[in-house]
């Protein structure tokens, strides 16, 4: 997230998917050997990051996103669907449950990653994950919009923000229209590490 609170920036597309500017929120990520590992990427930089990324990594057991995160449009997938912007081995090696409004069959992809497409709520793709991870943490990453959702129900039991020393101006915001009193959570440490300052928040 960036200081002024966009988790992308502005002018989304599928060249820019993060919005003109928003790749800078991941720069302080990109160099990191943990970062880079589950991308199929070697070598790579330790720092204070290295065990936060680490630790948050090793207990995700599924993962919830919206359409836009998973690979953006709208309407009907059509007959020839587009496989998203993960590539044939997405970097998250378990299952990922993507919220939409449109039926599609599971994809199944290199790496133990699977996509399966949630047409019946929110609700339904939480229960589903909880299933799949087998007693590990689901992960709700977002986009913006999928992550107000579960924010918005208080559903969500703990939150890491990565915080970015940039301001975009424009595009997502996480915290948008969350109604009074919202997100209960309560913060409960800080990790500062080149580029980031990592927060983590608990139910309050």
């Amino acid at each position: 997230m960036s200081v002024d609170g966009f988790v992308a920036g502005p002018q989304q597309d599928a060249d820019t998917p993060l919005g003109v500017g928003g790749e800078h929120l991941h720069d302080w990520a990109f160099p990191l050997a943990a970062w880079r590992e589950p991308h199929g990427l070697e070598d790579g930089e330790v720092n204070e990051s290295t065990p936060v990324i680490e630790e948050r990594l090793a207990r995700i057991g599924a993962t919830v996103m919206g359409r836009n995160m998973f690979g953006g449009g709208t309407g009907p997938w059509g007959d020839d669907p587009w496989n998203g912007w993960w590539g044939d081995n997405p970097p998250f090696h378990h299952p990922v449950f993507v919220l939409t409004h449109h039926a599609r069959t599971p994809l199944m992809c290199e790496g133990g990653t699977t996509f399966t497409f949630v047409t019946d709520g929110i609700e339904s793709a939480l229960e589903q994950a909880k299933v799949a991870a087998a007693g590990k943490d689901v992960s709700p990453a977002g986009g913006a919009y999928a992550g107000r959702q579960y924010l918005h129900a208080n559903l969500v039991d703990e939150m890491e923000i990565d915080l970015v020393p940039i301001f975009l101006g424009d595009g997502e915001r996480l915290f948008e229209n969350l109604g009074a009193g919202n997100p209960r959570l309560t913060h409960v440490a800080t990790v500062a590490a080149p580029g980031v300052t990592h927060l983590k928040f608990e139910r309050a």
